[in-house]
């Protein structure tokens, strides 16, 4: 009998995590309201250097994101002002935590269910309760060249971001941001994973250009600029970026 209620209790929570993650899929892309985005910068490194950068900034350093998501949502007929506003939250001391590369399935659902409730008990300040929680980790590019992997969960609605703690790399931080932000809504990479190239056609913001390179924007999951075949390089600001038609529609936008 106490079998039986375990499973039953089991099932119970599992039917509930799941209807949970169909509803926040659902309103996290009617865009019947603006979505709300709470941003938690963390020092990634515990650098001097990403310390000062962290204390620098203000809640108008997301104001290039919220101009780059209005201006795509109206080329695909969403004429919402800010349909997607940012938020600065205090600082976090506390690291998330971090998938090992090259990490198996099983371990990377249990580090899944970690980070989800790592995600779920970090405080929210007062006002509106965010639709989506981004952890933004910043690091000293002198001490760290290249970072890992960011990652962007649509099962909980947040995302942990790696980003360069320096002031003339804040356009490319945002295309990272905004990559990841487009993951927890259902959006899809657009790029061969094993060669960082962006895929003709869906991951290329002018696909039908001729003749076909170099391309002069990057499309957002496809995630950078392709000059050639083999060649790619990174968007220096979202001024670069596009959201092409597949990526729209997976979050919700159509053209009318």
């Amino acid at each position: 009998m106490w079998r039986r209620l375990r499973i039953i209790a089991l099932l119970l929570l599992l039917g509930f995590v799941a209807l949970e993650t169909y509803f926040d899929r659902v309103y996290s892309t009617d865009w019947n309201i603006p979505l709300r985005v709470l941003v938690y910068p963390i020092n990634g490194d515990g650098s001097q250097a990403a310390e000062r950068f962290i204390e620098q900034l203000d809640p108008d350093a997301f104001r290039s994101l919220e101009s780059f998501f209005e201006s795509e949502a109206k080329e695909y007929g969403l004429q919402m002002e800010r349909p997607v506003q940012f938020t600065l939250a205090p600082k976090l001391s506390e690291l998330p935590p971090m998938l090992d590369r090259g990490a198996g399935m099983m371990r990377a659902i249990v580090w899944s269910l970690r980070a989800r409730y790592w995600a779920w008990r970090q405080p929210v300040p007062e006002g509106p309760a965010p639709d989506i929680k981004l952890f933004v980790l910043h690091h000293d590019p002198a001490r760290s060249p290249s970072l890992s992997h960011s990652v962007g969960l649509q099962k909980g609605l947040f995302g942990i971001v790696n980003v360069f703690a320096d002031t003339r790399m804040m356009g490319s931080n945002d295309a990272v941001i905004a990559h990841e932000l487009l993951h927890t809504l259902g959006a899809t990479d657009k790029y061969d994973p094993s060669t960082n190239q962006p895929r003709h056609p869906e991951g290329f913001a002018e696909p039908d250009r001729q003749p076909r390179y170099p391309q002069s924007f990057a499309e957002l999951m496809g995630g950078r600029i392709p000059l050639s075949p083999q060649e790619s390089t990174t968007p220096e600001s979202l001024r670069f970026v596009l959201i092409g038609p597949q990526t729209a529609a997976e979050i919700g936008w159509t053209k009318r």
